[in-house]
């Protein structure tokens, strides 16, 4: 049945080619779009037969470009799937529509890769239903185009939104891992049959793995497992009970992923590798979750991040929150095995400052409330198959070679800094942490024109011989070592707090400046572009993720004064990933704390005391009402050690503890993080 509907999909889309839509304007449209899809069934073809492969690497890449060139460089600027391109073309009534249209087919490419035919069917046949509008009406109704698509995106929710629920826990979904473990790693023409575009990054970081001695491979795959196994055994939670991890990372890794692979079965774990998700059913906005390749286009995937506007209703969103439902509860056993990500993160591309066009697909505020609601509820559901108190993780974060002529060198110094001693760190945070929790509030104050003035309430201990307000952070989940963290005090938490350039989320703000009152977000502005209202909106989207404010999650200090300088000494600071720039000085996350669903988890420093600011005023609220108590986010902003003036633990008797001065630690027992400076 499924391959009969591809075959008349396919015969009734090579018609298309050769005829016209009433109105000729969209002509040139569906014969792209009817060209796209026969660049589909020919890769499907050579795939079945077995050729595709067969053939030598640079015709590979040739094949690869082929399938991403519509949106690569400027040929996206007149593509079709550029919404300002399509809104010029056929103006906003049909423009965001059929940008839309162009923009969910492509993600055939991964499904004929997958031989996932059935999603291919679903596709071709919403392009016919779409295209016959077209050619029986010269100008067919826009209400009735967008009905067209409302009903094709709630019928289907059932098959795209329990298949992604089931390719996160169920290991027998195995496309990816089977190819990593059944693949030659040394023939690099593996790396084209994950069906993602493959850039210069991927094959060279392949390339340069596979020329480090065996050793460092099992080196670096043993400290990104272990972190995970002892992200447990660190908080008490039972790994023996999980059967099933999932492992997020970016092509050209395949070699630690494969040794990892092998480490994490000696645990009694299998394998979850699913891809980052390409459908508007599963995406959110622009952010990756699971493995990817090169980014083909960051201003295509920011463009259509908001395309759930074109349909998104309260029904269609209950529909979909009873999916997610029914397949968690069929699946119940499966979930309960999940024992959570392991993430290898790639950094060191050009920072990415988004256009922000009119023509894109907005949510109105209706539609905004509806999708916070449904994370929350959503976020709910999850929680009660697949328990936040009873799961991990881990991450940890390697660079590409778009990173800089020094790549190898640069690399090597990675993998130093997130396999150093942390034994020397453990002393030194502890340090920091018993002049912490003799403090009230910390007083950060910048230096050299960053105008941070804050001031962030502890967290008050009723037993200090037993208690903690900070975590002494030393590489398990969180790799490399180098930070000590709190869930502050919201109320009492007031002031400024700004950066001069960083990097969130794989998008780059520029003069970032976020005011807070009693620990929630009061104002936020940054210089990226000309007009405050966009940049406000950029924060808004990006940041606050649409909420009206969050809460002052964390405040951390960072203490990997290595990673600092070796970020100066290459010069790479905006280009290193929060993993590992929230080591590099004071940082402070926005959104959930660190603990969000597993707040009553009990949770020990090395030294035996337990950490007990783990809640704050806002997550306390799951007690009464769990929506609203979490905000689906976590966003850390780290100030560079060079742009503070000082940080200071202020006790309840008024006495000032000096932490850092003009970038420099300065408490008693830390001097030998200045080392590095020298």
């Amino acid at each position: 049945m499924i391959e009969e509907r591809y075959e008349l999909a396919v015969e009734r889309i090579e018609e298309m080619k050769k005829e016209e839509t009433k109105d000729t304007l969209f002509a040139d449209y569906f014969h792209k779009m009817a060209d796209f899809v026969m660049m589909i069934d020919e890769v499907r073809t050579k795939l079945l037969e077995g050729s595709f492969l067969k053939r030598d690497i640079e015709e590979l890449a040739g094949e690869n470009r082929r399938l991403y060139e519509d949106i690569l460089g400027e040929a996206y600027e007149t593509s079709y799937a550029n919404p300002s391109y399509a809104v010029q073309v056929f103006e906003e009534e049909y423009g965001q529509i059929l940008s839309f249209l162009y923009t969910e087919l492509r993600g055939c490419i991964a499904y004929v890769f997958e031989q996932r035919t059935e999603y291919l069917d679903i596709l071709f046949e919403l392009l016919i239903a779409i295209y016959n509008q077209f050619e029986e009406e010269a100008r067919p109704d826009a209400a009735r185009l967008k009905d067209c698509i409302y009903w094709f995106v709630s019928d289907y929710c059932d098959v795209f939104v329990a298949d992604r629920i089931r390719e996160q826990i169920d290991p027998s979904e195995s496309f990816a891992a089977d190819l990593i473990m059944n693949s030659s790693l040394d023939d690099l023409r593996y790396l084209y049959r994950f069906g993602e575009y493959i850039s210069e990054n991927e094959l060279r970081t392949a390339r340069h793995l596979g020329q480090l001695p065996p050793e460092t491979i099992f080196r670096m795959a043993d400290v990104y497992t272990e972190g995970y196994r002892m992200g447990f055994v660190n908080t008490g939670k039972d790994l023996s009970k999980k059967e099933v991890v999932e492992i997020r990372y970016v092509l050209g890794f395949e070699r630690v992923v494969k040794k990892a692979i092998e480490n994490f079965a000696k645990m009694g774990l299998k394998p979850v590798i699913f891809r980052s998700p390409v459908n508007v059913w599963t995406k959110r906005q622009n952010l990756k979750t699971g493995y990817y390749g090169a980014i083909a286009s960051k201003q295509f995937e920011y463009d259509h991040r908001n395309d759930q506007g074109l349909f998104l209703d309260k029904k269609f969103l209950e529909r979909r929150l009873e999916v997610v439902r029914t397949t968690y509860e069929h699946h119940r056993e499966l979930a309960g095995k999940y024992a959570g990500p392991a993430c290898i993160e790639m950094f060191g591309e050009e920072p990415f400052a988004p256009e922000q066009k009119e023509a894109v697909i907005r949510l109105t505020k209706k539609q905004e409330e509806l999708q916070l609601k449904f994370q929350s509820r959503q976020s709910e559901i999850v929680n009660q198959y697949i328990r936040g108190d009873e799961r991990s993780f881990t991450i940890i974060a390697y660079p590409v070679p778009e990173i800089g002529e020094r790549y190898e060198e640069i690399f090597d110094e990675i993998i130093r800094i997130n396999t150093l001693d942390v034994k020397v760190y453990e002393s030194v945070q502890q340090a920091l942490i018993d002049a912490l929790d003799q403090g009230e509030y910390v007083h950060i104050l910048g230096g050299n024109g960053n105008r941070t003035d804050l001031r962030v309430q502890i967290h008050e201990l009723k037993d200090p011989g037993k208690e903690t307000a900070f975590e002494n952070c030393v590489a398990d989940v969180n790799i490399p070592a180098g930070e000590v963290f709190t869930s502050p005090v919201l109320e009492g938490t007031n002031g400024v707090l700004h950066v001069s350039k960083v990097y969130l989320h794989e998008l780059q703000y520029r003069d970032l400046e976020i005011t807070f009152a009693n620990g929630m977000i009061a104002d936020y502005n940054c210089g990226n572009f000309d007009r405050e209202l966009e940049n406000k909106e950029y924060i808004r989207d990006n940041i606050l993720h649409k909420h009206a404010t969050l809460p002052l999650g964390e405040f951390a200090i960072g203490t990997n004064t290595t990673a600092y300088v070796a970020a100066k000494k290459y010069g790479i600071e905006e280009k290193m990933p929060i993993l590992i720039a929230e080591k590099m000085g004071p940082h402070f996350a926005v959104g959930d704390t660190c603990y969000s669903w597993s707040e009553d988890v009990k949770v020990y420093n090395p030294d035996g005391k337990e950490i007990v600011a783990k809640d704050n005023s806002v997550s306390i609220l799951r007690r009464e009402d769990v929506s609203k108590a979490y905000y689906q986010c976590h966003t850390d902003i780290t100030i560079p050690y060079e742009e503070l003036k000082k940080i200071a633990v202020v006790t309840r008797t008024g006495e000032e503890i000096i932490l850092l001065a003009d970038g420099r630690f300065v408490l008693p027992g830390t001097d030998i993080l200045n080392e590095a400076f020298e």
